[in-house]
């Protein structure tokens, strides 16, 4: 009995394995491992925020609005609460996308306001801030991708046959992705080059 169990064991394995199931299990642990990813360099980035606003404060006293925008940005992040789920959800991504997008639009715009202030861009802790905020907004550019590509391998295999039929069977669905309505906007990291003294036009802030 048992001989006869381990070979039904070992013929449902051999069958899985040739219908795609493992590989989708693969797939998924890398879209997961690749979503972890992007939480992590996009909290790196909202734990920068508050010290930036600070230093900028110390020389910009009177920039209030721009602030305040950076500050509920921040806030509005912070809102939304990060679940495994979040990912699967379209409606729930889209929504981390664009409170994400407001994010970085609002340090774009406290880039454009510390321009103004050369005294700001010569103070050493600005340096080592803009230096941070540089570095992130390159890493999130570059877990974001990575992400974008897991998930189009999965949704790839998952449609194809005879994997679909496993799919189904199982319960792996289509997982949803950063909108192309947002890609050249979520592509674009806010500039943070403070080689130009030049101060830029208030256009680029928008």
């Amino acid at each position: 009995m048992n001989t006869l169990r381990l070979c039904v064991l070992l013929l449902m394995a051999v069958m899985l394995s040739g219908c795609g199931y493992n590989a989708m299990q693969r797939q998924d642990e890398a879209v997961k491992a690749a979503w972890s990813e992007v939480l992590n360099q996009y909290q790196r980035r909202a734990d920068l925020v508050p010290n930036l606003v600070n230093t900028v404060k110390g020389y910009a006293q009177h920039e209030e609005k721009v602030f305040t925008e950076v500050t509920e940005a921040r806030a509005k992040v912070g809102s939304i609460q990060v679940t495994p789920e979040l990912a699967n959800d379209p409606q729930a991504l889209a929504k981390f996308q664009a409170a994400q997008g407001e994010l970085g639009n609002a340090l774009s715009r406290l880039m454009v306001v510390s321009e103004n202030y050369p005294q700001l861009k010569a103070d050493g802790l600005f340096q080592n801030l803009q230096a941070q905020l540089e570095g992130t907004e390159n890493r999130v550019t570059v877990a974001r991708n990575r992400y974008v590509q897991a998930v189009q391998d999965y949704n790839s295999m998952i449609r194809t046959f005879p994997n679909n039929l496993t799919a189904k069977m199982f319960g792996y669905a289509v997982k949803p992705n950063f909108s192309v309505d947002n890609e050249k906007a979520i592509s674009t990291a806010p500039t943070v080059d403070f080689g130009n003294s030049t101060p830029a036009p208030a256009a680029s802030a928008h």
